[in-house]
């Protein structure tokens, strides 16, 4: 099963650092860090001793499938290892990432400042790697006495236990953050170009003209800076176009009445008109809007 954001099409961003989970209790869980790793182009990923074996069987190996949707490929190349220090004998730097103070000395970085440094120092050609604990009891002093320095995550301090596939997906996002311009992947269409200014004139003394005609400008003294507010309003929508086009259209057809008619009606006093003049209208007429 894949999300609705799977595009098949587009070029997959790969490496990054490894992903260790150590001794991982969920074959679920290890499917949902596969996918979180594939949100955000991490490949390597390595199993210290996992609880329920691995690979997996049967309705384990079913639903961490189901949980990783499009990170099967991850699973597959999944590495297994017997202990910690097997799974980072290979890597140049290691992280530790904890919720707790460990006592032992090591800096202490979010990952918001571990994971540029990592990818300067991948890019350099070193092979670096993350630890993420057990489910229950995370790392022991042993696996992050293993490692250089460590990732802790700025949470609630009441509640600073995060889902292993929470922190790996905290860890990941930074870890794209670092090594894209981390814009995003996509942006709004721009269906019509911005209204010409002659367009909003031509829509404003229109509207004004109805408004006028109507009556809404009570009393006659403040008209200037009700005027002035209406614009105002207007113009923080930053109107496009069709928008001027499709406002106008709108108040010809409460003027004028459903098409095809040949009486030209007018809308009914509205009884709470006043109240909404008022609401248009400062305190002060000389103050600005």
């Amino acid at each position: 099963m894949t999300g609705a954001g799977t595009n098949r099409t587009r070029a997959s961003r790969t490496g990054g650092p490894a992903i260790i989970l150590v001794r991982p209790q969920l074959a679920v869980n290890i499917g949902m860090c596969a996918r979180a790793m594939v949100n955000f182009g991490l490949t390597n990923l390595r199993l210290v001793a996992p609880r329920e074996g691995w690979p997996v069987s049967g309705a384990l190996s079913k639903g961490a499938y189901a949980a990783a949707a499009g990170g099967a490929g991850v699973l597959e190349a999944a590495e297994r290892f017997e202990n910690t220090e097997q799974a980072v004998r290979d890597l140049n730097f290691v992280w530790a990432t904890t919720a707790r103070e460990r006592g032992q000395f090591k800096p202490v970085k979010t990952p918001a400042e571990a994971m540029p440094e990592c990818a300067v120092n991948i890019a350099k050609g070193e092979r670096q790697g993350v630890l993420f604990g057990p489910e229950r009891t995370g790392l022991s002093n042993d696996d992050v006495a293993l490692a250089n320095e460590i990732i802790t995550f700025p949470v609630n301090p009441a509640y600073a236990s995060l889902n292993l596939a929470q922190a790996v997906l905290l860890a990941g996002y930074e870890w794209t953050r670092a090594v894209t311009d981390a814009r995003p992947p996509f942006a709004m269409a721009q269906r019509s170009p911005a209204a010409p200014r002659e367009l909003v004139i031509s829509f404003f003394e229109y509207l004004e003209a109805e408004l006028e005609r109507s009556g809404f400008f009570r009393p006659a003294e403040k008209k200037a800076v009700m005027r002035r507010n209406l614009r105002n309003m207007f113009h923080r929508m930053e109107l496009t176009r069709q928008d001027v086009q499709t406002l106008r259209g709108m108040v010809v057809r409460l003027v004028e009445g459903p098409r095809g008619s040949s009486v030209r009606q007018r809308m009914p006093k509205m009884p709470h008109t006043a109240a909404i003049n008022r609401d248009l209208t400062p305190d002060d007429p000389a103050s600005p809007d």
